[in-house]
């Protein structure tokens, strides 16, 4: 497990956070949604990523997958292979939260914004995700259903996971 458990005010976390297209608000000290959230941090090299689970309440969900865990951010800046990446953070996530909700995880990409737009979600897709549709914004949907996601192993624990909302 390359992953450790971080939190949504990790600095580091942050840092990479401020560089993902989807950050709204870039240089605020803290990148969740709120809700409950699971926050992985991994650094081996020069390389550097995070992952972000967001399970938010369904009444507060806007997309058509309430109730779903989504994954909120996945920067990998050099780490490792994302789709084993992504693997080992939906793994850690079931070990965060336990069993996985009936309509499992959920991630959006915008094609108009990722490197290999003519495949966007690659790495996802290789990871076991399948398209799900696309939402009112065409943002593209992948899905991983509950069935074909790696068995739960938590993430390692570290000194940051002992300030803020632990992952």
């Amino acid at each position: 497990m390359i992953w450790e458990c971080s939190h949504r005010y990790d600095p580091r976390a942050v840092r990479l956070a401020d560089r993902h297209y989807s950050r709204q608000k870039p240089g605020t000290p803290q990148f969740m949604k709120a809700g409950s959230c699971a926050v992985f941090y991994a650094e081996a090299g020069t390389g550097k990523a995070v992952w972000g689970t967001s399970w938010q309440r369904s009444e507060w969900v806007k997309h058509a997958w309430p109730g779903a865990w989504e994954c909120a951010i996945f920067r990998n800046e050099g780490v490792g292979k994302a789709s084993t990446l992504i693997r080992q953070a939906v793994a850690a996530t079931r070990a965060h939260y336990g069993a996985p909700p009936t309509p499992g995880m959920i991630t959006f990409v915008d094609p108009s914004k990722v490197r290999e737009k003519a495949n966007p979600g690659h790495c996802f897709i290789i990871a076991g995700f399948r398209p799900a549709g696309h939402t009112a914004g065409g943002l593209l949907a992948l899905r991983l259903a509950p069935e074909d996601m790696p068995n739960a192993e938590p993430a390692r624990w570290s000194q940051w996971s002992l300030f803020g909302e632990a992952a």
